[in-house]
């Protein structure tokens, strides 16, 4: 049996094998951002088919992360990152040639499956892996930053392709990259899976998916359709059936999530993934905000927006390192994670105070925020997956990325609807009726106007929007703030591990068991 924890080259270059799946899930998020109109132009699809072109994607991944980490947990993680990348590859080709909205759909699902199984599988055997509590902390904050770069740098690549290709080349990229994976990994990556786990719970699969999916689709909608009945249902079904879901946990013989990963050392695991859906609902809701402002109240094409919005990434790259080693050094992670949650306050500080031209000021706020948000993220997830034991790595990166997932939707309908409720209040009763929808509706109708009645309501509509913002701002620096002090309390008895050795596991043999 293999007693040195320390990682080797061979670990390090695995690390790297590993992060071009991470980077091209969470690409695919957004790589259909200028795109879409293409497809448009060559599918016709309906505007029903085209948002589910645009949102099958991640509608899928959310509903089968859970089942996809406890599968891995059975299976092996390194079997189902194979099959992942076989189903992400194959059905990036048949996306890249579809001749149908139909076909583009249903192969935007399979890669939905596929980036199910990759997610939590490279997290977990990132856990497997790192043994030693200091290396591993290290290669989570890579994980982290990877997942972060990747969502930013979707929209401008597609942009790129479109503008020198056609619109098949965002899907036909990632064919190489799965390609290299399902040669180096099986030579590089060692298999782990849970020694003792159980007959894999059926139940729970239909009952996860009928948990997450609404939920996750009535949290999205409410901010962009408004307070309508249909997203209210969906939420509150979502909800039922997420209690239908923790009660089968809790009762069956061999639930897909253990309960124990919340019961005696996994509170921390708990508390880390609570707070890590706070950070994850403070970040897409600045989000939502500031993609609109560089559009619509800036006026910049989507292009243009999408590089300037690369501009916040460049510090993200520093932040996960600074506060790894921070904790290293002997700061408790509990101080370094509630300073996340205060430096990421400070970036909605300073979206709170912007004006209707204030370029440099909201991305320095998207910056701040976003630092704030890689230091709770890779802390967090560090200490989840510390907590969790190395057997049920899978299903605790699953819980990980779903409550993510969650928080996002979480924060667009929050505060998106809190913003959205000081622009309606604020633009004049005399405009159009599309404008008091949104602000790309004011827009829209503004180009149909006489110059003077155009430029009136663009000013009150931007004004609007950009109160909204500010009220929005306002309210998640104080949520923020609010987890910074539930931080400090919940986390101030977690002990930093210097080195931890996963347990149950024989990392000497094949299947790591």
């Amino acid at each position: 049996m293999q007693t040195n924890p320390h990682a080797t080259r061979k670990e390090w270059t695995a690390l790297g094998v590993l992060m071009l799946p991470l980077l091209l899930v969470s690409m695919d998020v957004s790589v259909l951002y200028f795109a879409i109109p293409e497809i448009s132009a060559d599918l016709a699809p309906s505007g029903t088919q085209q948002l589910w072109i645009f949102d099958i994607y991640a509608f899928v991944l959310a509903g089968l992360l859970m089942t996809m980490g406890s599968l891995g947990d059975r299976i092996g993680r390194r079997k189902l990152l194979l099959f992942g990348a076989t189903a992400f590859g194959l059905a990036s080709l048949a996306a890249a040639y579809a001749e149908s909205a139909e076909t583009l759909i249903a192969a935007r699902a399979v890669l939905g499956i596929g980036g199910a199984t990759l997610m939590p599988s490279t997290l977990a055997l990132v856990r497997n892996m790192f043994r030693d509590a200091g290396q591993r902390a290290k290669a989570i904050g890579i994980w982290q930053g990877v997942l972060v770069a990747g969502i930013a740098l979707g929209s401008v690549l597609s942009g790129v392709l479109v503008e020198h290709f056609w619109w098949g080349s965002v899907f036909l990229v990632n064919l190489p990259a799965m390609v290299l994976l399902l040669i180096l990994a099986p030579v590089l990556i060692p298999e782990f899976k849970d020694p003792a786990p159980g007959r894999f719970d059926l139940l729970s699969v239909p009952l996860s998916m009928a948990a997450v999916l609404p939920l996750v689709w009535g949290l999205k909608e409410l901010p962009a359709e408004g307070v309508e009945p249909q997203y209210l249902a969906s939420v509150a079904v979502g909800l039922v059936f997420a209690a239908l879901f923790v009660h089968r946990q809790r009762t069956a013989a061999s639930p897909m999530i253990s309960p124990d990963l919340f019961r005696g050392h996994g509170r921390a695991f708990g508390a880390a993934v609570s707070l890590n859906l706070i950070s994850s609902l403070a970040m897409m809701g600045s989000a939502y905000f500031t993609t609109q402002y560089l559009q619509s109240v800036l006026g910049k094409s989507a292009m243009e927006a999408a590089l300037w919005a690369l501009l916040p990434s460049v510090p993200i790259g520093l932040a996960a390192p600074l506060a790894t080693t921070l904790v290293q050094r002997g700061m408790n992670r509990a101080h370094v994670v509630a300073t996340g949650f205060a430096i990421s306050a400070c970036g909605y500080g300073l979206l709170a105070v912007t004006g209707t031209d204030s370029l440099w000021l909201v991305l320095a706020g998207a910056g701040v925020l976003a630092c704030g948000a890689v230091v709770i993220g890779s802390q967090l997830t560090d200490l989840a997956l510390g907590a969790a034991p190395a057997e049920k790595a899978g299903t605790a990166s699953s819980l990980l990325e779903t409550g993510q997932e969650f928080g996002g939707a979480l924060g667009m309908a929050l505060l998106g609807s809190i913003g959205n409720a000081v622009y309606h209040a604020g633009i004049p009763d005399s405009a159009p009726a599309e404008a008091h929808e949104t602000l790309g509706g004011a827009v829209a109708v503004a180009h149909r106007l006489p110059t003077e009645a155009a430029d009136d309501l663009l000013t009150a509509a931007r004004d609007a929007f950009t109160d909204g913002m500010h009220v929005a701002a306002l309210a998640g620096a104080v949520i923020l703030l609010a987890a910074a002090v539930l931080a400090a309390v919940t986390l101030r008895k977690v002990r930093t591990q210097t080195q931890q050795t996963p347990e149950g596991l024989d990392l000497s043999s094949p299947s790591g068991v």
